[in-house]
């Protein structure tokens, strides 16, 4: 590949890749492959072995021995903690390649995959720090005779199936977490972007990371995701992707009634009021709503804004919009890619009918782009939407925003919590009340006041309502991997019960 134009070069042939179980590759043998074809220019460029429910129970088994036998949970914070940092510097020295396979099996622009990637190894350096500062409590209170302390410690076998919006970024929100905490994993990536994870397993393998600690099973969901939602040696789940699937992991997770971390579907509210800087917000609905193509859980597609500029505004975005480079990911000047898979252009499509069979105005875009090849579709916005219509209230997961005005700032409230979703929510305005209020009282997991899909390692992630729960990242995505243990510590001689 030749990092030095502005055009990156597709790969001759499809690269090869093989499962990663117990600290090594699994080559495919007799195991079924899976061809992904780039959405963007219609070519093979990855082969991916597709894991079997055995293969799973191989890579459980590794990863049960290796927490049992305590070669990493056993291990120091300190200790742990070398290893990740070794991990952080190992993603950097990868970071170009990462990118690019990224790019090819995603559609995503390579300079957004840049900087997806670049941001991993904070990841890593931040939860090494939790690493070393993980702890529990201590009770002085009981008595002389009495002493209590809380320990936190790992909670064992993890199971993480993560989606293919994000492949790379997804997964090192709970990898680096996971492993501060003392855990041992098994990982199924969406079978459209593998490539990345099984990288990974090179990169901690190489970082200190013990055998049989990480493991990467590629598959189907209906065949690896179900065999590990039920799998009764797995002590918890974190899946990310859609509130439907999500939902049928509820009942699988009671084979051994596992914990689950859950981020699921979003219909964010981007909510603008007239005394915004509203250039700056505009910038920021059409960054929200066309970053990563749209589909994006956290995709701010409702724009609330105040009627009193609610034309003007929508105008203002719509030329942002018409401004964007749509086009080939490999370009490094491209802002949106290709949709990922063809269901889901085929989906965005549908919706947008949807939207003008049900009366909507459609303002910009609306349509594929026609590049020759791939799957393009242009950023859409569509004005005179009303609460009840289908575009305005079910997850699209594509660039498609909706303009909803208000005229007060609690039918503003009430317009972004009319939702069965509680993802995220971004306000924009100068007025510190009224983005307190706002930010209190609006139903999310992650807020944004002047900003959208901002973030970084010390801040936990996860969803309200139907988004889900539990939380990833930060302190707290440490602590989501442990349990909590009381400990009750007789100091003097035992009253007798029996005399």
């Amino acid at each position: 590949m030749d990092t030095t134009s502005r055009v990156l070069k597709l790969p001759e042939a499809p690269r090869e890749f093989a499962l990663w179980i117990d600290g090594r590759p699994v080559a495919a043998e007799d195991r079924e492959i899976y061809t992904r074809h780039s959405p963007a220019h219609d070519v093979p460029v990855t082969r991916i072995p597709m894991g079997t429910a055995e293969d799973l129970d191989t890579a459980v088994a590794a990863a049960r021995r290796a927490f049992d036998d305590r070669r990493w949970s056993g291990l120091s914070g300190a200790d742990r903690a070398a290893v990740l940092l070794r991990a952080a510097d190992g993603i950097r020295a990868r970071a170009e390649e990462l990118a690019y396979w990224e790019t090819l099996e995603n559609g995503k622009p390579i300079a957004q995959a840049r900087a997806e990637v670049g941001g991993c190894p904070g990841m890593y350096e931040y939860a090494a720090g939790v690493a070393r500062s993980l702890h529990g409590d201590s009770f002085n209170n009981l008595g002389d005779g009495m002493m209590g302390l809380v320990t936190r410690e790992p909670i064992g076998v993890v199971g993480i199936i993560t989606p293919w919006n994000f492949p790379f970024l997804i997964l090192n929100e709970r990898v680096p977490y996971i492993l501060a905490a003392g855990c041992t994993m098994v990982a199924k990536p969406s079978e459209f972007t593998s490539a990345t994870s099984l990288i990974l397993g090179e990169v901690l393998a190489e970082a200190g990371v013990p055998e049989g600690v990480f493991n990467v099973v590629p598959g189907l969901g209906p065949v690896v995701g179900q065999a590990m939602a039920e799998h009764t040696d797995i002590d918890m789940l974190s899946f990310t992707g859609s509130t439907r699937t999500g939902r049928g992991l509820l009942s699988a997770a009671g084979s051994n009634f596992k914990k689950l971390g859950l981020e699921l579907g979003g219909k964010n509210p981007q909510i603008v009021f007239a005394d915004a800087d509203l250039e700056d917000a505009a910038d920021g609905v059409a960054f929200g709503i066309g970053f990563n193509a749209g589909q994006c859980c956290v995709s701010g597609s409702r724009l609330i804004v105040e009627r009193s500029v609610a034309a003007e505004f929508a105008d203002m975005v719509a030329a942002k919009l018409a401004r964007v480079r749509v086009g080939d990911p490999l370009d490094e000047t491209t802002q949106v890619g290709a949709v990922t898979t063809e269901a889901q252009n085929d989906t965005i499509l549908r919706y947008i009918a949807q939207g003008r069979d049900e009366g909507a105005e459609l303002v910009a875009g609306g349509a594929p782009v026609d590049l020759g090849r791939g799957q393009f579709i242009a950023p859409t916005i569509f004005a005179g939407v009303t609460r009840e219509m289908a575009i305005a209230r079910e997850e699209i997961f594509g660039p498609v925003l909706t303009v909803m005005p208000f005229d007060s700032l609690d039918e503003a409230i009430a317009i972004a919590n009319d939702t069965d979703y509680g993802l995220a929510a971004s306000v924009w305005t100068k007025n510190l009340d009224t983005a307190l209020t706002v930010t209190r009282r609006v139903q999310a997991g992650r807020f944004w006041v002047n900003t959208t899909l901002a973030g970084g390692p010390e801040l936990p992630i996860g969803g309200f309502k139907q988004s889900g729960w539990g939380r990833e990242a930060g302190v707290y995505g440490v602590e989501e991997y442990t349990q909590v243990k009381s400990v009750h510590i007789e100091l003097d001689k035992r009253d007798p019960w029996i005399s």
